[in-house]
């Protein structure tokens, strides 16, 4: 599992955007925690367990800090497919489901409020899944182990305190 996190933080290490891996601050499990003191920016992040072999792209969550920016545990994934528009994009963990503000590959909460109950469900859970429809109308399911995610979330949190 820590070589596939490492692998992770390699390739968002090659794409511009929101989780370029910059300095490790620990692996947890199946969750890792990054700071890029340049943006300034911390981030939690897991990849997805692969469960079909439809997946265009990895997929992955991550929670975002951006002290500047005064943005704290932001919540974003994903999808390993591009969606249809006219599907929504769904969280699931421990029976709580949360609807996403989405565009056709990524999903965020709605605001602040939605951004601290996913987090709080995903401290006391196993496991979450982020559902969708994808554009060929076959389903999008993307499963993630929480083990971790707690300790990398306040790996993030801490990470980015010095930041300001």
């Amino acid at each position: 599992m820590k070589k596939r996190l490492i692998l992770l933080g390699l390739f968002v290490s090659a794409i511009p955007g929101p989780v370029v891996a910059k300095d490790s601050l620990g692996i947890f499990n199946s969750w890792g925690a990054f700071r890029d003191p340049e943006i300034p920016r911390c981030y939690a992040i897991a990849e997805s367990e692969e469960i079909n072999g439809n997946a265009e792209r990895k997929s992955y969550v991550s929670i975002g800090f951006w002290p500047k920016r005064e943005i704290r545990r932001q919540f974003h994934v994903r999808l390993s497919r591009d969606r249809s528009t006219n599907s929504r994009v769904t969280v699931s963990i421990a029976g709580r489901r949360f609807q996403l503000t989405a565009n056709r590959s990524d999903g965020w909460s709605q605001d602040k409020r939605m951004d601290a109950a996913i987090i709080a469900a995903i401290r006391s859970a196993t496991s979450m899944t982020v559902e969708s429809v994808g554009r060929d109308g076959k389903s999008i399911v993307d499963a993630y182990r929480l083990r971790g995610a707690a300790t990398a979330i306040d790996a993030a949190s801490l990470g980015c305190s010095r930041l300001r």
